[in-house]
């Protein structure tokens, strides 16, 4: 017989009559999966993991969670590494963590509007198939696209290897339903470009990492694909030379679809992890990788360069580079970048930092963060790399303490110095929520605390992540 003098069990009884007591979990080998975040750097307790599989039980999980003063921490995917989509560890009461995994629907693809609604549990990788047979393409797109849920990225504003051509999550939101806690459903899904009906709350809940309700659904603006494209990957020796390759090497009149830059360690560990060899004819600090929508004939590139492996490209003569133009080539430059948080994490708990400057200041600002990193005592390894079209740096390092934070603190006053911003796509969390101050002013830190206190006055939704 069920103790319903315990709170939790109490909770568990209650919740299980709203989603079925298969989706309510407290045997802590199942709920492993979702106190623990994918750098392995976060970890937290919770009393209970409950799976909705339709608003209104969301909707349902809230109330009670609320009418009991019970936290709620809201998860997709799960693949965050600041510690914003697990628990924190200890609290009175014990947060419930709230998956979304099981709102996984995904609507018909709109051809007059070029548009779909999807429900917060589809991956990025299946909403990404599912345009694609119907002949369009959702314009966001990272390594972690079969983990990552879209709840999970709009809750994040995530941004991705296509940010250039596209732009972050919050321009593909043409709609959204979300469940305030209070268990009050906003629903607006409709789609209309032009609605300039007062305030934009898909753009609220985009970047607000849980903290003022649960994403159900999502309506979300598709593009027609950009037709074949050609990838290449060459040696640079500077970022500022790097940068400079982004125009100097693609033609003016074709679109770039990305422009990424992978330093010489994160090159080395990617091409071991994967069991290949170094790409490129010679060893460089820096290697670019540019994409180019220009029908899969490299004509992208500026013309009047020497010819490699038949083919022609605009670089100087003395360039290293290879060239992807099918699919398979394409797949296998692109592994050399896409894997480099997992060749850092198979080393053991890694720090893993992501923040941005404004793109004039990125040469300056990546040289002076492998000066410091480098310099640390206890760096064992690690990696300057990122976005290089949106100012975007990614830092890895492996070597100083999981709960070594003074090296993460040199890397944000460091970025705070060239007028950057502490998170860049993943977010604020809990691991950079002191330091928020460092890129917004009082000001705006007090308006947005405002609305949180308005539309969770008993500060129930991820308590601590984003203000601490």
């Amino acid at each position: 017989m069920t103790d319903i003098a315990n709170p939790v069990a109490e909770l568990r009884v209650a919740l299980a009559g709203i989603v079925g007591a298969e989706h309510v979990l407290t045997d802590p080998a199942l709920m492993e999966q979702y106190v623990v975040d994918w750098s392995r750097r976060w970890r937290g307790d919770a009393a209970l993991v409950v799976r909705p599989g339709s608003t209104d039980e969301v909707a349902g999980v809230l109330r009670a969670c609320s009418a009991r003063g019970v936290p709620v921490v809201s998860q997709g995917g799960n693949t965050g590494l600041v510690g914003g989509s697990v628990p924190a560890a200890g609290g009175d009461p014990l947060p419930v963590v709230l998956s979304t995994r099981r709102l996984d629907h995904l609507g018909n693809v709109d051809d007059l509007s070029g548009q779909v609604t999807v429900g917060a549990g589809a991956t990025l990788g299946d909403v990404q198939r599912h345009a694609a047979a119907a002949g369009w393409h959702y314009g966001v797109d990272l390594a972690a696209r079969d983990s990552a849920t879209i709840g999970g990225t709009v809750a994040t504003n995530a941004g991705g290897i296509h940010v250039v051509a596209f732009g972050m999550t919050r321009l593909q939101i043409v709609g959204i339903e979300a469940v305030l806690p209070d268990g009050s459903v906003l629903s607006h899904l409709a789609g209309m470009l032009k609605d300039n009906t007062g305030y934009d709350l898909g753009s609220l809940f985009c970047g607000s990492e849980g903290t003022l309700g649960v994403i159900t659904a999502v309506r979300l603006r598709l593009h027609r694909p950009v037709g074949r494209t050609s990838v290449a990957l060459i040696g640079a020796s500077t970022y500022a030379e790097a940068i400079d390759l982004m125009s100097s090497a693609v033609d003016p009149s074709v679109r770039l679809i990305a422009a990424e830059v992978t330093d010489e360690q994160g090159m080395e560990l990617a091409a071991q992890l994967n069991g290949v060899a170094w790409p490129l004819a010679q060893r460089h600090p820096l290697v670019v990788l540019l994409e180019v929508a220009d029908g899969g004939d490299a004509s992208g590139f500026m013309a009047g360069a020497e010819s490699i492996d038949g083919r022609t490209w605009g670089l100087d003569d003395d360039a290293d580079v290879v060239i992807g133009l099918d699919a398979s080539e394409q797949a296998r430059l692109w592994k050399f970048r896409e894997s480099q948080g997992e060749a850092f994490t198979a080393l053991g708990i890694t720090h893993k930092l992501d923040v941005s400057v404004p793109l004039p200041s990125l040469a300056a600002c990546a040289e002076e963060l492998r000066a410091i990193v480098g310099a640390w005592p206890t760096m064992e390894k690690f990696g300057v790399f990122g976005h290089l079209a949106d100012g975007n740096i990614h830092v890895e390092m492996f070597g100083p303490d999981a709960d070594d934070l003074e090296i993460d603190l040199a890397i944000l006053e460091c970025v705070a110095r060239y007028g950057g911003s502490v998170s860049a796509e993943h977010g604020v969390g809990r691991a950079k929520a002191g330091e928020l101050h460092l890129c917004r002013s009082a000001e705006e830190l007090a308006a947005m605390r405002a609305i949180k206190g308005a539309w969770d006055p008993q500060g129930l939704m991820n308590p601590g992540v984003v203000f601490g």
